[in-house]
């Protein structure tokens, strides 16, 4: 399967760093950008990616280790010198996260950003880098990381680009879910570009709209492939052991371990903590990996690849595509590209 749609040649290719399943490459995708290069540590991502989008390299790569310097040496062979590119992408957000209560200033990861600026200002070096988007969780401007956020935003400034920082809502974007993130999006300056505004659309706003239709998912067990799962290979899901799943008076929605969704409100985030993946509104199960999916706007053709635990990782961490698209387009409007 491939989610490629016509590109508008005109348009920046896009470098994804952070990439991920493709949340937020599908929505560029979708506007008309082409991606050209896909970078992520995690080779189960990876593989979801060259998967669903087969014109773009997509490489296993830990950027920490890549370096500046190792990323400007991919991109050259993808992408001619003086070509004009944007990069979008979100580091790991659980340093930052507030539904982490052990997050820790000093985690390692909260120094992806700073990284995220030095590729940038690598990629000048040869490129014309028109705009930067980067997503991430509100916790990121939280007192305690507040300075790590500063630091980020400034050293966009200092590489001459106008940032705009907004807090978006998925909800506002046609997708089902009360999901808020950090959309910072940075536009070369002197270029007589606009501001990024990104238009909200209509949508699904319930559970309901978005999964109330689908069959009973295929429960898992060690000889399970995708081939023996009907309807779509992601519609699986854990076999449901705990007591809590016979006993509805044990589900509590303070315990966010069992968080039940409602048939008739939008879903929270779709996975807690340790990978723990909400439960149906029945109560019985956990969310398949292809309800979790829909509730996040991907499109019924686009594929994760990875065990259980992978799957349920790539879709709790990505962006979700119609807001991404809004986005892309937002970008596009804002360099005069309708």
């Amino acid at each position: 399967m491939s989610v490629e749609n016509k590109k508008n040649k005109n348009l920046p290719q896009i470098i994804s760093l952070f990439c991920g399943a493709g949340g937020l490459d599908l929505g560029f995708v979708q506007a008309g950008y082409k991606v050209a290069l896909a970078i992520d540590y995690e080779m189960a991502a990876i593989n979801t990616h060259r998967k669903n989008f087969n014109t773009t390299k997509s490489l296993q790569c830990d950027l920490t280790v890549l370096g500046p310097e190792g990323v400007l040496k991919l991109v050259r062979k993808e992408l001619r010198k003086g070509s004009r590119i944007g990069l979008i992408g979100g580091p790991p957000c659980q340093g930052f996260s507030r539904s982490n209560p052990s997050s820790d200033v000093d985690d390692p990861r909260n120094l992806l950003p700073l990284l995220y600026v030095n590729i940038i200002q690598e990629l000048q070096k040869v490129y014309h880098v028109e705009f930067v988007v980067f997503e991430n969780v509100l916790g990121m401007k939280d007192k305690k990381h507040a300075s790590k956020y500063k630091s980020l935003i400034l050293g966009l400034k200092r590489l001459h680009f106008d940032v705009t920082e907004k807090e978006l809502c998925a909800l506002d974007y046609g997708v089902p879910q009360k999901r808020n993130r950090i959309i910072i999006s940075a536009m070369r300056s002197q270029q007589g570009y606009g501001e990024v505004v990104p238009a909200k659309t209509t949508g699904q706003t319930t559970v309901r709209e978005a999964i109330g239709a689908l069959t009973e998912p295929t429960f898992f067990n060690r000889s399970l492939t995708a081939k023996d799962i009907p309807f779509h290979p992601n519609h699986w899901t854990m076999n449901p052991k705990s007591k809590k799943f016979s006993d509805p008076s044990l589900q509590t929605n303070g315990n966010r371990s069992f968080r039940k969704l409602a048939w008739d409100k939008a879903a929270p985030t779709i996975a807690f903590g340790n990978r723990e993946i909400h439960l149906h509104p029945d109560g019985r199960r956990r969310l398949s990996i292809y309800e979790a999916m829909l509730l996040q706007g991907f499109p019924t053709n686009f594929v994760l690849e990875g065990n259980f635990s992978q799957q349920v990782l790539q879709i709790s961490n990505a962006v979700p595509p119609p807001l991404a698209f809004s986005v892309a387009n937002a970008v596009a409007n804002s360099m005069n590209f309708k």
